[in-house]
């Protein structure tokens, strides 16, 4: 009797473990956190802001946006309090809110019928300066056929693309009222959250140097021709819609729906997400159209607009995650477009979701083609981050397949060691600041790589993951209860001889708890008790040093934001508005543009520095970084149950 009772009390352990060791009742702590309504990081319409805070200028230019990749943390999170509290139920809801909210409805997009497959898009080349804007559609410009159209038609029977937008205004503070389902434009004096995009001018289009633009261009604000005219020049324009999707969020978000899965099943509890699971894999399949190239042309030593050709079938692929894809029409006419993207930075392979879309049966997609092709996008990933990886161990940035983004000839050095004909660059799509010098590019996607490791034991993972773990660890320092790693990285050199050299460090808890989770992986499934050791300590200098009463959260020198006084290029002669009257003409500077920012209860701090004051210094709560702490902390608690 006494060695059942003992066995009965062992088997009440396992079962209750998970909720009691001490990194999992970290993560119900910083969970409850992000849920307190009286935090603020939730919208009354439930959606997850970017930050608590509304004055920050990063990515997104203003705290009250929201991103697709705090969506897709957000579903993360909530499919690992799913499996500590047993509840997949919040999971379930953050599908439903993410695609209520930020994935357009049928109505967004409306003429979507009027595509053509087998003419995707007009060229537009990718000019090198925003001052070089608008840039002309080149008209008869080979491009390739799109191969996904009619498979994705027949498989779910409509013409929508089910993707998220990448951007949403959700106080629609700009004032558009490009309300999702509301098929366009409501108007500033709508309450409700507006699609909007900001980047669209080439790669030294910093935050500070974009001209933010509906998504539904009626050319009832901005200029004659709405926003249209300062980006692309034609010969006429006409009001459409269009949507840009960030692919790596969309990635982390299957990625969750796999995590769900497994945990799921774990608890014997699979049939209560059995539709969201369905909706992932959906998800999945139009994430394709992030494998090809811009135009569809054929991947390899493509030079020359004239030159590269069209690519048919397959041939366009070239199966890594590219940075975007964008699609858009007609309000009126019988016309819509669909583009990929050409370049493809490492920092948004996500080789778990490649996986998950072409092996596991409940997340494959409905189209015939589409597991085959995850399945070889993961193989491809896996080549890619081999090729990339630098002597010291980090990644260097990407490759891509239209150099300068209108496939010009890349320097000679380029063409002697390419990635399937495409060319490597260290700082791929944007250069302002050059795209893999910030390390959040490293840990997120190396994390990805070792959630991979773990669930695969791949042994193609665990080799390039030995030089890295190898080469970050040497990089982190802890010192008087406090810890540093590596912020910028600098590059030099090309494959197969890339290196990496660290110039500065920081304590940023979001892309620490990355690296944490990481090595959290990385141990578990390898035995490296080094690794354990370092991301353990990384946990808990976090959470000892960095407590907030809304999180976890380090302040920041805000020395980035003497640019709000920065001009934003608009052509000489081009006049518009936006909703609430800011005038967009040549000189105007960013904040002329966002006249509503000195409303801001912090500006005063900002105003301060622009008028001869040292950089402020703000305590921000990002959703991703809190949820990333809370994530980490939670596997952490999973995997070792400490």
């Amino acid at each position: 009797m006494k060695y059942l009772i003992i066995l009965l009390v062992a088997c009440l352990g396992l079962q209750l473990s998970t909720a009691e060791n001490t990194y999992t009742a970290r993560f119900l702590t910083q969970y409850n956190k992000i849920h307190d309504p009286a935090h603020g990081y939730f919208s009354k319409e439930g959606i997850p802001y970017h930050s608590v805070e509304t004055l920050i200028v990063e990515a997104p230019d203003h705290g009250h946006q929201t991103t697709s990749e705090a969506y897709s943390y957000w579903i993360w999170l909530e499919a690992l309090y799913g499996r500590v509290n047993n509840d997949f139920s919040k999971f379930n809801a953050a599908w439903e809110n993410m695609e209520r909210w930020i994935i357009p409805s049928h109505g967004d997009q409306s003429t979507n019928n009027f595509y053509n497959p087998g003419a995707p898009a007009t060229f537009s080349p990718e000019l090198d300066d925003p001052s070089q804007y608008p840039s002309p559609m080149q008209f008869g410009v080979p491009v390739g056929s799109d191969p996904l159209y009619q498979e994705l038609v027949s498989a779910y029977g409509n013409a929508d693309m089910y993707a998220m937008n990448w951007l949403l205004d959700v106080d629609n503070v700009y004032g558009f009222g490009n309300t999702p389902g509301g098929g366009c434009e409501l108007g500033p004096n709508t309450n409700q959250p507006s699609f909007i995009n900001t980047y669209q001018r080439g790669p030294m289009e910093s935050v500070w140097r974009t001209i933010p633009q509906s998504t539904c261009d009626l050319f009832k604000f901005g200029g004659m021709h709405g926003f249209l005219d300062l980006f692309v020049g034609d010969n006429s324009y006409a009001q459409q819609w269009k949507y840009s999707n960030a692919p790596d969020a969309d990635a982390r978000a299957v990625q969750a729906a796999y995590w769900a899965y497994m945990w799921a099943t774990e608890t014997q509890q699979v049939s209560s997400i059995q539709g969201t699971l369905e909706k992932a894999a959906k998800l999945g399949d139009y994430l394709r159209y992030s494998l090809f190239d811009k135009y569809f042309k054929k991947i390899g030593n493509c030079v020359g607009i004239w030159n590269c050709p069209g690519g048919q079938g397959k041939d366009s692929a070239h199966y890594l995650m590219s940075w975007y894809f964008a699609w858009g029409g007609s309000i009126y006419n019988n016309w819509a477009w669909r583009i990929g993207d050409g370049a493809a930075h490492f920092g948004y392979q996500n080789p778990l979701t490649a996986y998950a879309l072409s092996h596991i049966d409940a997340l494959k997609p409905k189209s015939p083609s589409a597991a085959s092709d995850w399945a070889i996008s993961l193989d491809r990933q896996l080549e890619f981050y081999g090729w990339l990886q630098s002597n010291q161990g980090a990644f260097g940035g990407g490759a891509t397949n239209t150099w300068n983004g209108r496939y010009d000839t890349p320097p000679a050095e380029l063409t002697q060691n390419t990635f399937h004909g495409m060319f490597y660059d260290w700082e791929p799509v944007y250069h302002d600041p050059p795209s893999n010098r910030w390390y959040g590019m490293q840990s997120w996607s190396t994390d990805r790589l070792a959630q991979y490791y773990y669930a695969t034991g791949d042994e193609k993972a665990k080799s390039v993951l030995d030089k890295w773990v190898k080469w970050i660890i040497g990089e982190i320092k802890f010192e008087n209860g406090d810890f540093t790693h590596p912020e910028w990285i600098e590059w030099s050199g090309n494959p197969p001889n890339v290196n990496a050299k660290v110039t500065k460090y920081s304590s940023d808890v979001g892309t620490g708890s990355a690296t944490a989770r990481t090595l959290t992986y990385y141990a578990a499934k390898s035995g490296d008790q080094n690794a354990k050791n370092v991301a353990k300590q990384l946990l808990d200098t976090i959470w000892n040093k960095y407590q907030t009463d809304k999180g976890v959260s380090a302040p920041e020198v805000m020395d980035t934001y003497s640019q709000f006084n920065n001009e934003v290029y608009v052509p000489q002669g081009w006049m518009g508005s936006y909703p609430n009257g800011d005038v967009i003409q040549h000189g105007v500077t960013f904040i002329g543009l966002r006249s509503w920012y000195k409303k801001d209860p912090e500006w005063p701090k900002v105003e301060a520095h622009l008028n001869g004051g040292p950089a402020p210094t703000f305590t921000y709560h990002r959703f991703w970084q809190q949820a990333d702490v809370a994530i980490a902390q939670g596997t952490y608690g999973l995997l070792f149950n400490e």
